[in-house]
């Protein structure tokens, strides 16, 4: 499903059919517009006073000791 709203996403941006997205674009475009529509939204929570983290610190601390052990 996010694929699909992604290559919605770009045709509408761009101003092309999905089949042109699908046949003209590659991995970068894809990374990139995931990068964008992510900072969009980060910008969007940002300005309506939500909390832009998604983890606590010590949520982000217990994922790192599980990977050095």
């Amino acid at each position: 499903m996010a694929m699909i709203l992604t290559l919605d996403t770009m045709a509408e941006r761009y101003k092309l059919l999905p089949s042109e997205i699908l046949a003209r674009g590659n991995t970068l475009d894809l990374y990139i517009m995931d990068a964008a529509l992510s900072y969009h939204n980060y910008q969007h929570k940002k300005a309506m006073g939500k909390s832009t983290e998604d983890y606590t610190t010590e949520e982000l601390m217990e994922m790192m000791q599980k990977v050095k052990n």
